[in-house]
This record gives structure tokens, sequence and C-alpha cells, in this order.
């Protein structure tokens, strides 16, 4: 396709272009020399073409081409192209016309440069000027475009075009037609160009030398490198350099940025055999391999061309340490195809599969090697075992491996996991003892301050236990998603802190353990989930409900140990939510959650929502055995408080549920005993007491507000608006119902006599009660959350009032609404949404 297609000239001119023609046509006598400089496709046939017929319009004679010269009269214009391809003779002739001072216009590419045109483009830039045609603006791309489709184009579409085009005219005007010829609009896949539109470039490819195309393939790869440093790894000499450099540019295959753009490379890898780029491409990388620089963005590309042999072992070896810290699965991809030519990456490939989260992966290379010679092969695969094994929840296996591969840092993790299955001895053991000759990294630091962390929730101070888990995350950080953990110390610090009220302190350490990528995808699920946990035990269900379905979303399944916190944390909201539909739907899951993942000390909490849910549905018998393992394993572990009191908690919760009074006593009296070990223990304890008596029909209001502000003052708001609220509903005194009230309310972040209910969703919201409203707040209140579906229980849960208030309300809203039946109710209501919608929009 000839560059005459890029008419009309307007269209292609930036500003020197057209100054040039402004000038012609307000003196066309007047003397005029031009060179006209840019590489091919940039439109220098057509800006020529304009200025010839400006002259002819002027009545100037114009003489064009070479063989016209000879017959060329004085008054002529001499209009010649592609002056780079002309014979020495000839552009001397035209430079002696020049200096003569004959009107003289030459357009050339910037290569091949000879003296004999150096020459001439001197002598016309003395006497005239120089003109040096640039790509395509944004702008001036959409332009065109519109010229071709002779009317509007989707700015997408221009965007498109000039994204794979760089604004290369040539380009541009190739592109531009076949898409707007094509029946779908265009994306930014350069995958999606049509090959109409690729297959001029194949003749400019076929065109170059095989030095420049070797350079043009090298460039094509997934490579972020201008061709001049690519030109360095073919040529040493700086004169073989400029020249292929220059040979190239001066194509018109190059962008302004001296990258090939998106549309150049997608032709060259459509339309050049698959061998001859495998050869180029492996070339290019291993002068960047010996060069210490990235090869990763190339390896892609080998792989996918499948390159085999030493060479590229190497190459993809380099290329998964480089990605390792970043993508995990792409480097155990790397990993696994330097193993195949016969480079030792198992152990390597095996990890970073384990920290990309492919936990399948991880253990099936694993199980290989620790059946190797090599000692330290075994010991590698025996700890990558058992860190895929912690996060499946086997826990006793996991210790087993940790202790046979024998470094400090699986010492103590093997210690920490059988501390978790009831074996504390083994934390004793590790910390009282020196770790051995091994080198005290990072890793081996944290993992010891892990271990002393755990050990001193179970049997020491609570300040302590924190103290050494955040440390332990801390150092952890710099290793960012390139560390390999069983579990993290952020993780378990957020546990301690879970257990016993310090909200605040494990929120900060996920978010920092988050913001670092502690432990890769494999641990990213986990900082959510325990983050949503936190956020929802202090009453922030919306947004631990947001930070839950975040951590669903992330890619990869859920493992056990993330399934049993998922499902647990589902159960949970919906049981703040008073949604009993959604509890239903959940509890299959939660059985599901609890059948894969053994009991163990770190997964408590979600087994005490598991027994609340249980009981509320009337299916506790089916718990028993799980709960009696929980009690077994906390026995071994001498009742730590910090981990038996919100187990109890919820148990006091579940046999209040379950209306089982003589064991919500004896979880009471558990409780009791474990008061002084902290804050949180004895507001847990000043609560379970304040329940017992609800449950006897005595409501001691001062002792009520003062065990409900105990637990919010440790943390637990909706717990404290809770215990308000249900002694108001159960006493009989309407001064102490008001107090208590209040105080459920002030609890719960409202204000007194303030709203208690937010609004269940958007398209069941009545407006404000006005001063000629038929309901009053409260029956407006009652009457949203009817329309969302509530029973007469859930509302009352949420608005701290009994079932039988709820119903009184509902039979005077249908009184105050003329409805006869339910039916007629739901129908009014959402009329009356519909129009406090319509109002606000």
């Amino acid at each position: 396709m000839s560059t005459a297609t890029l008419s009309p000239p307007a269209l292609l001119l930036d500003g020197p272009a057209s100054a040039l023609l402004a000038a012609i046509e307000a003196e066309p006598q007047a003397p005029l020399g031009v060179a006209i400089t840019a590489p091919g496709g940039h439109g220098k046939t057509a800006l020529l073409e304009a200025i010839e017929a400006v002259y002819l319009r002027a009545g100037s004679p114009v003489v064009r081409g070479p063989e016209a010269l000879a017959r060329a009269p004085q008054e002529a214009v001499v209009v010649v192209d592609d002056a780079h391809v002309l014979e020495e003779a000839c552009l001397a002739d035209v430079r002696r016309r020049a200096t003569g001072g004959q009107r003289v216009v030459v357009a050339y590419r910037p290569w091949p440069r000879r003296p004999a045109l150096d020459a001439l483009a001197a002598t016309l830039t003395r006497c005239g000027r120089a003109v040096a045609l640039t790509p395509f603006t944004p702008e001036r791309t959409a332009a065109y475009l519109r010229h071709l489709a002779e009317g509007e184009v989707p700015p997408s579409t221009a965007h498109v075009v000039h994204t794979h085009t760089a604004g290369i005219p040539r380009l541009v005007d190739w592109l531009g037609r076949s898409l707007l010829s094509a029946p779908t609009p265009p994306t930014a896949d350069a995958r999606s160009i049509p090959h109409a539109a690729l297959a001029p470039i194949g003749v400019e490819l076929d065109a170059l030398d095989s030095e420049a195309r070797r350079l043009v393939i090298a460039a094509s790869a997934d490579v972020d490198m201008p061709i001049d440093v690519l030109g360095s790894l073919f040529v040493s000499a700086p004169e073989a350099l400029d020249a292929l450099l220059g040979a190239v540019r001066s194509t018109g295959l190059v962008g302004p940025d001296d990258r090939l753009p998106p549309m150049v490379k997608h032709a060259v890898v459509t339309l050049t055999p698959a061998a001859q780029r495998l050869a180029v491409w492996q070339h290019v990388a291993e002068r960047l391999l010996h060069r210490g620089a990235s090869v990763l963005p190339l390896a892609r590309s080998l792989r996918t061309l499948g390159a085999s042999g030493e060479t590229a072992g190497m190459i993809f070896e380099a290329a998964a340490e480089e990605a390792l810290p970043r993508d995990p699965a792409l480097a155990a991809e790397l990993f696994g195809a330097a193993a195949t030519t016969g480079r030792a990456t198992a152990a390597r490939q095996a990890r970073a599969a384990a920290l990309a989260g492919d936990l399948d992966t991880a253990l099936r290379i694993a199980d290989r090697l620790v059946t190797v010679e090599d000692p330290t092969q075994r010991a590698t695969g025996a700890a990558i075992a058992a860190t895929a094994l912690a996060h499946r929840g086997y826990l006793s296996r996991s210790a087993e491996l940790h202790r046979w591969s024998g470094s400090i840092s699986s010492r103590a993790f093997g210690a920490i996991a059988a501390a978790a299955t009831g074996h504390p001895e083994e934390l004793t053991t590790l910390l009282t003892c020196p770790p051995g000759d091994g080198p005290p990294t990072l890793l081996a630091g944290a993992a010891l301050l892990m271990a002393r962390g755990v050990r001193e929730t179970l049997a020491g101070s609570l300040t302590a236990a924190l103290s050494a888990l955040v440390q332990a995350a801390a150092l952890v950080e710099p290793s960012g998603p390139a560390v390999l953990l069983p579990d993290s110390p952020a993780a378990l610090a957020a546990l301690a802190a879970a257990h016993c009220g310090e909200f605040d302190i494990g929120l900060a350490v996920l978010d920092r353990a988050m913001a670092a990528q502690t432990g890769g995808p494999v641990l990213a699920r986990r900082h959510r989930l325990l983050r949503a946990w936190l956020l929802m035990l202090r009453g922030q269900i919306s947004a631990a409900a947001e930070e839950a379905g975040q951590a669903t979303s992330l890619p990869g399944r859920l493992e056990p140990r993330d399934l049993i916190f998922a499902t647990g944390l589902e159960v949970g909201l919906a049981r703040r939510t008073s949604d009993l539909a959604a509890l239903h739907r959940r509890w299959t899951y939660a059985r599901d959650a609890l059948v894969r993942h053994p009991v163990d000390l770190f997964t408590l909490l979600p087994l005490g929502e598991f027994a609340i849910a249980a009981a509320r549905l009337r299916d506790h018998d089916r718990l028993r055995g799980y709960l009696d393992e929980a009690h077994a394993l906390l026995a071994q572990l001498g009742d730590p408080p910090l981990w038996s009191v919100p187990l109890r908690w919820s148990l006091l919760h579940a046999a209040i549920l379950a209306e089982e009074p003589a064991v919500a006593h004896d979880q009471a009296a558990a409780l009791a005993t474990t008061a002084h070990h902290s804050r949180y223990a004895a507001a847990i304890a000043a609560a379970a007491e304040s329940w017992l008596e609800i449950l006897r029909g005595v409501v001691h209001v001062e002792r009520v507000e003062a065990a409900a502000r105990g637990l919010h003052a440790v943390g637990l708001s909706w717990d404290a608006a809770r215990l308000a609220g249900q002694a108001a509903i159960r006493t009989a005194d309407r001064k102490a119902m008001t107090t208590l009230l209040d105080c459920a309310r002030m609890l719960q972040g409202k204000p007194s006599g303030a709203k208690t209910g937010e609004r269940a969703t958007d398209a069941g919201a009545l407006a404000p009660a006005a001063a000629d409203s038929p309901l009053s707040e409260r029956e407006r209140e009652v009457a949203e959350l009817v329309l969302a579906g509530l029973t007469y229980k859930q509302i009352g849960d949420r608005l701290f009032i009994s079932a039988k208030t709820v119903e009184h309300h509902v039979t005077r809203i249908r009184q105050r609404l003329g409805c006869a039946n339910r039916g007629e109710l739901l129908a009014r209501l959402r009329a009356m949404a519909a129009e406090s919608r319509s109002a606000q929009s």
C-alpha cells in the first residue's frame, strides 16, 4: 500500500509542515530549498504531493523524479522523493541546481546516509529550511480515522489505534482501514488486529538485511528495552551499531520511544518463523544473563516457544529467581521448566508452588524430595511439606516433618504446631536449649520469637506474648512475599489479640503484614480473614462482611484452615444480623469445614461460633465430639485462660440458646475462675454472671450496665449492646427498660433515643416520618424490617425489644394503614418505599 493513501495532507501536517505549505502558498515564486526527512511511512510522499499541488495552482512547472532532471528548465520546481536511494551523480546534480538558485524540494529517510546526500541536505538547509516529520499525536490519529470513516469514530477506537501504532501514520492507515471494516470493535489486545493490517509489515521485514531483521525480532519479545540497548547485544563496534540502528529506525517500524509499537511486535511474532524467533530471543537472553541483567521477560517468550537445552535451563532458573518475590506461581512454572532441562530446581519449584498456594504441587514435589540421598534436599522437602500440611490443618503431621527437617526455624515451627495440638513441652525444650549451629537468619529469629510468643500465651504474660509475636512479624516483613511460613507471626499475633480483646494491636499487625505481602498469596487470604474476624468481634459488622468477601474472592481455592475461618465468619455474621435463613444455609458448609479440619488451638474461635449456631439450629449434638476434643486439648495445655475464655463465652451463649441452664452455669463458673487473668477475662466473667441473673429473671440495672460497659471497654461492642438490650426486654420495670435500651444504643454507637436498626436494604427504606405521616418513627423502623423479610424475633433482636412488642407494633401499623391482612400490608409498604425512592431521586 502506498503512503499516498495517507491523504488528505492537511490531516498529516504538524506545525513545521503546515508552516512550509503556508509559506509556499504566500510566495510561490520565492527561492526555495527544502529538506524533508522522516522514517518510512511518516507522510513524506504525501507532503511532496501537497507542495506540488500548490505550485501547479500558482502556475509554476514542477519536475519530479531523477529521469526528468536533465531537461528541467531553470524556472521549474524540482521535487525529489526517496533521495536516500538515488545515485551519487543524481544527488550532485540536484545540489548544483539548489546552489544555483533553482527551487528544490527533497525528501529522504535518515538512513542510509551517504556523503552526497549529506552535502545536499546541508545545502538545502543552509539556503532554505529542514522539515522533520513526526508521528501523529492522538488528536491527529483521531482526525485521520474520522477522514477514513467519513464520520465520527468512537474515542475508544481512536485510543486503541494510536496505542497499537504509536501514531506512525502508515501504521495508523493500515490498522484504521482494517478495523473500520471489521465487524467487531478493536480491543487493547494486539492479538485482535486483523491479519490484513499486518501483512504489509511483512513486506518491510523481508526488505531488511539479516542483522536488522534479527534486531527487530529481538525487540518483538516481551522485553522492555529500546533498540539501541538491544542492538548492542548483536554488535559491539560503534560504527556497526550506528549502521544497524539507523537501518531499523529508518524503516518506520520503530516508535518515537525507540521501541516497536504493539502492532509491529504482533506482526513480527505472527509473520516470522518460530525457530528464527527462538534463536534470536535465546541469543539475547544469553547475553543479558552474562551481563547479570533481567531475563524474566525473555524467559516467558522462550518458554512459550518451547526452548530447551542447558542454556535455556539457566535462563529459566535465573528468571524464576527474579519472579519469586512478585509472582511465585510464575516462578514455580519457570523452575519446573528449568528442571526439565536437567537443572536441580525441584526444591525451589516446590517452595514457589507453596508460596503461590498450589499446595498439591508443593506436596507432590516435597514428598519426592524427602526420599532423595542428599540430606539438604531431604530437609528442604520436609520443611516444605510441613508448611503445606499446616495450611491444610494437619498440625500434628506438620510438627513431625518440621522436627525431621531440623533447621532452627523448622524446629521452632514444629514446636508451635506441637503446642497447638496439646504438646507444649517442645516449646520449653526449644527455648531453654541452645538453638544449634544454623545461621542466625531473619527467619530463624522470627521463628524463635513466634515460639516464645506462643509459650507466653499458654503460661505467661499477655503483654510479653503480643510483644514477641509483633516483633516476629516485623522481622519477616522485609522478606515480603518470598518467605515461606506455615503460619505468619502476624496471624498468630492477631489470634492472640482476638482472644484477649487487644483488637487494635491485632488489626495493626495484620495491616502491616498485608502491606508487606508477608508469606505471599498462600497467607494473603488468612490475613484478611483474621482481620474480618477482629472487625466482627468489635461489632463492625458491615466492615467485617466486606473484608470477608474480599478474602474469599482472592484467587485459588480455600484450604481447610482458611475454609473453617471463612465459614465461621459467615455463621457469625448471620447470627449478629439475626439472619436465620443465612444461618441455615451456612450451617451445611460449617459442618463440612469441621469435618475437614482437626481441632487445634488456633481454630477455637470458629469452633465457638459453630457451637452457638448449632444450638440456635437445634443441632448441637453434632458438635459434641469436636467440643470434647477442644476441652481435652485445653486440659492438656493446662486450661490457659487466653485461649479458653473466648470459647467458654461462646459455649455460655450456646447453652442459653439450647436452654441448658446447668451448662450455662458451669461455663459462667469456669469464667469466674479466670477473671483475675486479664481485664478482658474479668469483663467476660462479669457479663457471664449478668447473663445468668437475666435468665433467672433478675435484672439489676446497675450491674447489667456495668457488665455491658465492661464488654464495650474491651472491644466487644456488639456483645455489650446485646447484653443490655436483652436485659431490657426481660424486665417489667419501665424505667429500667428505658435505661438499659439507652445503654444498648449508646454501646452500639448510636445516640440515646436514636434508631437502633440499620436500614435493611435501599429498596425497603422508608422516608423519615413527617408531621402528617400515619406512622411514628419507631413504627416506620419496624415496617422497614418487616418489608426486608425479618421475623418478629429477628426484628426484636435488632431493635432490642421483645418479639411480642414487635407484634403489637405490626398490628398498629396495619390499623393505621387500613390493611386487612399481611399481604395488603406488604403491598402498601412497598408502595411507600417506592414513593420514598422517587422523592429522594
